[in-house]
């Protein structure tokens, strides 16, 4: 009998600490690479992995994340059990709230599950820039015979403060968790490393079900599967086991190769992700046929690239350009630029991220930063070069990237240091 899957991706997050990119929309509808957005990473993970019956929870500012799901997610109906389906929050708590967690954004949507009447549900969140073949995890799943299982991601153990970290034994059950704590248990095999949790979980319906309803019923509950939900069913020794990530193997990927995962909740952390892609060798393998990862598909037209004269060549070094781009003159040097962009004669660009329909005016220097959609950079100006100037108009971090914010209207003009 074919097991019955269904998926539910939280895209709720408001991403405050990727502010300003998340001032206009929630963490999973931020552009990445160029083309995509970070959703495009948790739905093509869940499509490769044969899993098509999907909902997608959203709650904050959510227009740019319906957009773009309206443009590339959309199934032709044909089949009941293939959907992705966008699902604003449902407000069927007392009081009429948004969800208080990521149980409670589950709860409030069972009727989905009883409607679907899954043999398993997968939760996985949108915020993470990740390979992983799911149908993997499902069939440990199913041979442990779980309850639940936790996708487990191995680190060193100095960064074990910075994590939620799972305590196993040596069959990989789940005995304890551990939030942000130096001297967090190490993996039974692995004295140097710790398993952080990935904040992805699959779980059979009946157990789920009943953990649901009695989180629900808690007046002191968070409503948070890995604070309240897990922990209880640890506690009712339920059957959880931690599925280690290190395992799992992607077609088309060269064997040996280690398996891809980057927070990006932070700018720095964001910015050093995108870097990843742009390498000579990149650790995030984006060419690989038998894995695509799929996004809107626009009708673009090429990149192009115009002129050859000293001073004024339009050329691009160790970066990528995505469709529509126009290099008039402009050199980019180990950049990611979004659709649309324009870099006029004598201006350059290094090392930044640069999303749609940006115009990097003639002789203008851009450095070590991040230009929201739609910015303008005048004549000249001079981006990344004296940060205690930009601090004046920009978001700086604390490693010295540079944020200019974008407008919803691509003629506003931004006032640049010039």
């Amino acid at each position: 009998m074919e097991l019955r899957v269904l998926a539910f991706v939280l895209a709720g997050g408001k991403g405050t600490r990727l502010y300003p990119l998340t001032k206009e929309r929630a963490k999973p509808a931020v552009p990445f690479g160029g083309k995509y957005r970070i959703i495009d990473f948790v739905l093509s993970n869940l499509i490769n992995s044969q899993v098509y019956s999907i909902y997608v929870l959203i709650q904050f500012k959510s227009q740019s994340l319906l957009q773009h799901m309206q443009d590339g997610w959309q199934f032709s109906g044909l089949l009941n059990n293939h959907y992705i389906i966008p699902v604003p929050a449902q407000m069927r708590t007392p009081g009429e709230t948004w969800y208080q967690g990521t149980a409670d954004a589950i709860y409030q949507n069972l009727n989905l599950i009883e409607q679907s009447n899954p043999d398993i549900v997968l939760i996985f969140g949108a915020d993470h820039i990740y390979r992983m073949n799911i149908r993997e995890m499902i069939e440990y799943h199913m041979e442990k015979r779980a309850a639940a299982t936790i996708a487990a991601l191995p680190v060193e153990k100095r960064f074990a403060s910075e994590f939620g970290v799972i305590e196993t034994d040596a069959h990989n059950r789940v005995v304890g968790f551990h939030e942000k704590r130096a001297d967090a248990p190490t993996m039974p095999d692995d004295p140097e490393q710790v398993y952080a949790s990935m904040g992805n979980y699959i779980f059979s319906t009946e157990p789920l079900l009943k953990a649901l309803h009695e989180d629900a019923a808690d007046p002191k509950s968070a409503h948070d599967f890995g604070r309240n939900i897990l922990p209880r069913m640890v506690a009712e020794q339920r059957s959880i086991c931690a599925y280690n990530f290190a395992t799992n193997r992607i077609p088309g990927e060269p064997p040996g190769a280690v398996p891809y995962w980057r927070d990006v909740g932070t700018i720095d952390a964001y910015y050093e992700a995108t870097m990843d892609m742009r390498s000579v060798t990149p650790a995030l393998n984006l060419y690989n046929r038998e894995w695509p990862l799929r996004t809107a598909g626009y009708s673009d037209p090429p990149a192009k690239f115009v002129f050859d004269e000293e001073g004024r060549r339009g050329q691009a070094i160790e970066s990528i350009v995505s469709g529509s781009v126009i290099l008039a003159g402009g050199q980019v040097r180990h950049s990611v630029l979004g659709r649309g962009v324009r870099v006029h004669s004598g201006a350059v660009v290094e090392h930044s991220i640069i999303f749609d329909n940006c115009e990097i005016g003639r002789g203008a220097q851009i450095r070590r930063a991040i230009l929201d959609k739609n910015v303008r950079v005048p004549e000249n100006a001079r981006i990344g070069f004296d940060l205690e100037e930009d601090k004046k108009h920009y978001t700086v971090t604390d490693s010295g990237i540079v944020v200019v914010e974008g407008h919803r209207s691509s003629v506003q003009v931004v006032k640049m240091n010039v």
